[in-house]
């Protein structure tokens, strides 16, 4: 038997297990993708920037994260907005250049990419402390432990640590005996963020956005991309644009959304959108390791930071973590890492 099992490898369970490292623990991760990183997802090449298909951006205020960064030696760069944006009102009125006012809380974006932080956490794993593709299917709780089954085996662990999206934690694992009314009602009411989302980038040879009459930041009432920024590297060498692709999309062709992001370009750019590198998405709604179709509709961070996600279930024996239970910052980087913590912070707790 272990001490504590994490299912997920995201930003939260990669935190929580370096969190609890120094503790004489045997904790493992359990992650059903064939990767580490979760909603954390960059896609690194040699003729692009890094690329954020998931998580990109934090401010100063996400003290939680910018400690995390700091103690890992990970550096951050202002995002680039420009002076001006393209502002696209009404599909009858022609896109506008439109002042952007001062912003006092800048965004930052990782240096080398988000997947750097996911990337520099599993350096700090054991050798097999995180099996892949491994689902879990199932939670039994006994009278002292947990009994946790996956797609490949049994496990029994002393505390079980859910870091999946709540809504998909609660339509993809068996419960035994099932939680409480409050707790799984509220499980299957909380948004599950990028959950909905569609990331688009777009590489260029040289940053044509940037001339005096023209801006890399879009906003646009139109679309079918609402809001697309400058995306080029740390060292300004590689060039892209990235946004998020109106959802309703998702059913189309990568070839068909393609041509849609790129004729919205050429309302703005011209001729010159035509002449990218390469073109990148990432549906969210798709993936079935974070999504999963609502039974009823949710706002959008529905829920998120419920008080109700910082109590343990089955006697202290099944914690529910994750970027959307944290009391602070759910849904962002900053909350997965605050939820890590505080999680991290009972357990040690318990054992003591």
């Amino acid at each position: 038997m272990i001490d504590v099992l994490i299912i997920g490898g995201g930003l939260t369970g990669l935190s929580l297990a370096y969190f609890l490292q120094d503790q004489n623990l045997r904790v493992e991760i359990i992650e059903a993708r064939d990767r580490l990183g979760g909603r954390i997802h960059t896609i690194r090449n040699e003729t692009s920037p890094p690329l954020e298909m998931g998580a990109t951006w934090l401010g100063m205020k996400h003290t939680a994260l910018v400690e995390l960064l700091g103690d890992l030696k990970i550096d951050t760069f202002k995002q680039a907005l420009g002076k001006r944006a393209i502002y696209e009102p009404m599909s009858i009125s022609p896109p506008q250049l439109v002042q952007l006012p001062n912003n006092e809380d800048p965004s930052y974006r990782i240096v080398g990419g988000t997947a750097c932080l996911t990337d520099a956490l599993a350096e700090q794993l054991s050798p097999n402390q995180a099996s892949l593709s491994e689902a879990v299917t199932s939670i039994a709780a006994m009278e002292n432990h947990m009994q946790v089954k996956t797609s490949a085996r049994t496990i029994e662990s002393a505390i079980v640590i859910s870091t999946l999206p709540p809504y998909l934690f609660a339509a993809a694992i068996e419960l035994s005996p099932p939680l409480p009314g409050e707790i799984s009602n509220l499980l299957h009411e909380t948004h599950t963020w990028m959950g909905d989302s569609i990331k688009v980038s777009l590489t260029y040879p040289k940053p044509f956005w940037r001339a005096e009459d023209l801006s890399g930041t879009i906003f646009s009432n139109v679309g079918p991309i609402p809001e697309m920024y400058d995306h080029s590297d740390y060292q300004d060498h590689k060039f892209a644009l990235t946004g998020f692709f109106n959802n309703a999309y998702h059913s189309s062709t990568t070839q068909e959304r393609q041509e849609l992001a790129l004729t919205q370009l050429k309302k703005y750019y011209g001729e010159q959108a035509n002449d990218f590198i390469s073109y990148n998405e990432k549906i969210w709604p798709t993936d079935p390791n974070t999504y999963t179709a609502y039974i009823s509709h949710l706002l959008p961070h529905q829920n998120n930071g419920h008080a109700l996600f910082q109590q343990p279930q089955y006697g202290g024996k099944l914690f529910i973590g994750g970027a959307e239970t944290a009391a602070q910052y759910p849904g962002y980087m900053d909350g997965a890492v605050r939820s890590a913590k505080f999680i991290a912070r009972q357990i040690i707790n318990q054992f003591q």
